[in-house]
């Protein structure tokens, strides 16, 4: 017996090894290809817009200059503008292009890539207008009052409107510092909002959607919006002292990744929301962004078992994977 159970641990310490390094493999394609097509756009656009405009020099650092210039000695009006305004476009132009999906199933197309078939088959508009509202009042009346806070700690650190933009690789090191900050934070907040007394006063709140749609990404209690949305967000440019047009740039892709994280539909060329989908079905897995604290502390055990897990890739395709990876049928009673 003792030589069984020995044979079976070590067996199992090449697969589990396997598993964290699929997870690091997968975590680096990712922000690999993320990276890669966002140099291509950085500098397909400053092209574009040197070509048309017969801009001289580096013509970021002049519209940069320019909107000093605009809010000279009211910098912290731009700072408002740069953290809030614009996440906020963002966030509600990629959310609203889902909610014509979810409110209206059209086009019927994007309905095939539904994780959870028969789910929010069309949503339900009276919760609907109540998470926008919580979602509407957590921007504006928590989101906005940190961030107004937060201007002259970074001040501290270092002016965030100061003259001289970041170059592009300084601000690659410093997303790849922030994402690794906020999956240890956002991980560990998320996990202790799962305890008892703070789930049933707290997190509750947001996993009322066990099938998530992309506008409920924010859609949290206070506490829980501040703590574990705002607070592993922000870390990342306190520590590094960082530029606005970083921290813009930050707070956009945060909002995008976590909208595909909820939105529920596992659209092809775009990160797999299977993993996040999957903790709204069951609750007690998948805690993490990444997936690697996850599989340290053996939090995805369950969901490794699933189809869900075989799915969690990036499709490369248009044939919605629950179709070339079903779920297995239900077994009758």
């Amino acid at each position: 017996m003792k030589g069984e159970a020995g044979s079976t641990l070590h067996n199992e310490k090449p697969k589990q090894e396997g598993h964290i390094w699929g997870s690091m493999r997968r975590t680096a394609f990712i922000l690999g290809s993320g990276l890669l097509l966002l140099v291509a756009f950085w500098n397909s656009v400053t092209w574009h817009l040197q070509r048309f405009w017969g801009a001289s020099g580096c013509f970021w650092q002049a519209q940069w200059e320019r909107l000093l210039s605009i809010f000279e000695e009211k910098e912290w009006i731009l700072f408002i503008l740069g953290t809030t305004q614009v996440p906020i476009f963002v966030f509600w132009s990629c959310s609203g292009l889902l909610l014509v999906v979810d409110t209206t199933g059209k086009p019927n197309f994007i309905s095939r890539y539904r994780i959870q078939v028969g789910k929010n088959n069309p949503v339900d508009p009276m919760k609907l207008r109540q998470s926008i509202q919580t979602v509407l009042f957590n921007q504006f009346f928590i989101s906005l009052p940190l961030l107004v806070f937060l201007y002259p700690i970074l001040k501290l650190r270092g002016d965030p409107c100061r003259r001289e933009l970041p170059t592009f690789h300084w601000f690659l090191l410093e997303l790849a510092i922030f994402t690794l900050t906020e999956e240890v934070l956002f991980y560990y907040s998320h996990r202790l909002l799962h305890h008892p007394t703070l789930y049933k006063k707290i997190h509750k709140k947001h996993h009322e959607w066990t099938a998530p749609i992309g506008v409920i990404s924010l859609y949290a209690h206070p506490i829980e919006h501040a703590v574990s949305n705002m607070l592993p967000a922000l870390v990342g440019p306190v520590m590094m002292g960082s530029h606005l047009s970083s921290m813009t740039m930050w707070f956009s892709l945060a909002f995008i990744i976590t909208i595909i994280s909820h939105c529920g539909y596992h659209l092809p060329f775009l990160p797999s929301p299977e993993f996040h989908d999957y903790h709204h079905l069951k609750f007690n897995q998948c805690y993490g962004v990444l997936g690697v604290l996850d599989h340290l502390h053996g939090t995805d055990a369950v969901f490794k078992q699933t189809k869900a897990y075989q799915r969690h890739m990036i499709l490369l395709g248009f044939t919605p994977l629950s179709e070339s990876i079903p779920e297995p049928p239900k077994k009758m009673d």
